[in-house]
Order: structure tokens, then sequence, then C-alpha cells
């Protein structure tokens, strides 16, 4: 039993380094532009009232992939390169996510997010709720610092849509005959919506034609629903290694994810009434069970075609611009990598 579970470990920990080495490989073309926003963020902290600085260097230097703003230099380099007006679009973006990351950890009861506690954790809900809040208005300050106003339009009406698909989604718990596309046009809205924010930022600030800044918005709207569909595979199928988050928190509250949804399509009565209860009736060894009843061949199967599909039309949307966009193309591949590599091992 020990030894088991010591190649189990082993074997998450060899997965996560062999995923952090990979992602390193794909950003590697913006280092140091990710660098600069990682100094930016930290600056942000004596924006805010002296007595918040704890709450705020908490929340703006936990280190996570910085997946939105790489999304924003990579496409910024595809329409002409890179400038300190784009270091500043991805704080925003930047800012703007992790203010839903501290929401959302609210609202999921979540104790860990980025392998830490969460915001919530460590100060309690009240306090969490009213700093997020903090977070997306300094967000938007910075956001009408650009000499034109159409920046902060496009951060206001994103953060807009990403709250909107955030209460679509609360409406939806436990609708697991959901149909399918209206699923996916929550998280088109809650997840997608940022990705497309980034990389339509990346292309405005260099006076991208509006072509090129419409594809790079296809191209985050697709590649975040993708992102959003293998997050919720490593929900349920994951670890927490790898995740750096708390697993199974959209299951306990009943949101209809992936997973759950493509199970429930060819689930029968049984079943069915099966997952009902496991879910309405929470107790320890209950995500395990869960673990097992959706990890069927079919379902996983399904999973990584729908996330395939995304991903494809992701780079489809690419192909009227130039070699420049090769960046973007090898950050879909790893997304690719990622989701395959999690739905085999789920089903061995």
């Amino acid at each position: 039993m020990l030894a088991a579970g010591t190649k189990v470990a082993g074997a998450a920990a060899t997965g996560t380094h062999d995923s952090a080495r990979g992602w390193k490989r794909v950003t590697g073309p913006v280092e140091q532009f990710l660098a600069g926003v990682t100094a930016r963020l930290a600056e942000e902290v004596r924006e805010f009232d002296s007595g918040l600085a704890a709450y705020a260097e908490y929340a703006l230097t936990g280190q996570g992939k910085q997946l939105r703003p790489a999304l924003l230099g990579l496409s910024a380099q595809a329409t002409g390169g890179l400038n300190e007006s784009h270091v500043t679009a991805a704080v925003i973006v930047e800012m703007v996510h992790l203010a839903t990351l501290v929401h959302d950890d609210v609202m999921d009861e979540a104790e860990i997010r980025r392998g830490r506690l969460t915001f919530a954790a460590n100060w309690g809900n009240e306090t969490a709720v009213l700093f997020g809040d903090c977070l997306f208005a300094q967000a938007l300050q910075l956001a009408a610092s650009y000499p034109t106003p159409d920046v902060c339009r496009a951060v206001a009406a994103a953060t807009k849509r990403v709250c909107s698909g955030e209460i679509l989604q609360n409406h939806q718990r436990n609708s697991f005959d959901l149909p399918q596309d209206e699923y996916l046009r929550v998280l088109e809205m809650k997840t997608g919506e940022l990705f497309a924010l980034a990389c339509e930022l990346g292309a405005f600030l260099n006076g991208a034609p509006a072509t090129a800044q419409s594809a790079l918005r296809k191209f985050g709207l697709a590649l975040g629903t993708a992102y959003q569909l293998y997050d919720d595979c490593l929900d349920v199928f994951g670890t927490e290694a790898e995740a750096g988050k708390s697993l199974g928190t959209d299951l306990v509250k009943g949101k209809p994810t992936l997973p759950v949804l493509l199970f429930w399509e060819h689930a029968t009565a049984a079943q069915r009434q099966e997952l009902r209860e496991l879910l309405a009736h929470w107790a320890p060894g209950t995500f395990n069970r869960l673990q097992a009843m959706l990890s069927t061949p079919q379902t996983l199967r399904r999973a990584a075609l729908l996330v395939e599909k995304h991903l494809r039309a992701a780079c489809d949307a690419l192909s009227g611009l130039g070699a420049g966009k090769q960046g973007l193309i090898e950050l879909a591949d790893y997304l690719r990598c990622q989701a395959r590599t999690l739905c085999a091992r789920a089903a061995a």
C-alpha cells in the first residue's frame, strides 16, 4: 500500500516537473517581458493603502504560470514587438484575473491556490471579497492611464463578461443535463474572455490592423475555452501538486463541469442517482469514489476530443498572421500535450 502510494506521488512530481520545463520553453521568447510584469505587479503593492500592504503583497506576488501575460506578450511579438505599454496591459489583465481568483476561492470555499493558502483561508471571506473589489478597481485605474479610453473600455467590458459568466455558472448548479452549447458559452465568458482580452490588447497597442486584432481575439476565446475544459478535467483527474489548488471544489458545489456532463450523457439511471447522492452527501472518500466513477474510457476520450477541437479552432484563427504566430501555436501545442497526458493517465 505504501509502495503504491509512493510510486503515484513520484509520478505526479515528475509530471509536474516536466510540465514546468515545457512551460519554460514556451515562454522563453517573452521571458524578460514576464519578468518585467512580475516586477510591476510587486510595485503595485505601493498603490494600496499602507494598512492593506500585507494583503496586496500576498495577492500580487504569488507566482502562477502568468498564462495571460504570456499570451499578451506573444501576441505583441506576433504583431510588431513589445514595449512598456504591453507590460502595463499585462499587469492589468493579470490583476483582473487575480481578483476573480480571490472571489472564486470564497465561493468555492477552497483552501489551496498556487500551492499555498488562499486569500480567504488566510484573512476570511469578508476581507477577501472586499480586497478582490480593490484589485478590480486598481486594474481599471491603470487602464484609464492610457491616452486612449479604448483600453479602459475593453478591460471594463471583459471584466463584466467574466463576472456574468461566473453568475450564470452558479445558476447552473446541479444541472447535469445542461446542453453542451450553453456550458461552452459560459466557459467562453468566464475564462476565454480574459485570454481574448490579453491577445487583443497585445495587437491593439502595436496599432495592428483590425483583422489581426480580430484573429487574435478569436484565438484567445478558443484557447481559453480549451484551457477551461482542461482545467475542469484537472479538477477531477489531476493532483494538487500539478494543479496547485484544492481539487474537487467544483464537484462539491455541484457545478456542471465537463467530466460530469459527459458521464451523465451515457450514464444509466442508477449511475445518475448514485452520482447525485455522492454530490449531495459529501464525506471523506467521496472524491476518490467520484474520480473512479467519472474515469470511464468514453468520458475521457470525449473530453480529450473536445479540448482538441477548440485548440484546432484557436490555431485556425491565426491562419492569416505571419511567422510571428509560431509562439502562440507552441502555447496551444503545450496545452494539447497537457490534456492528452492527463486523460491518458486517468484512463490507465
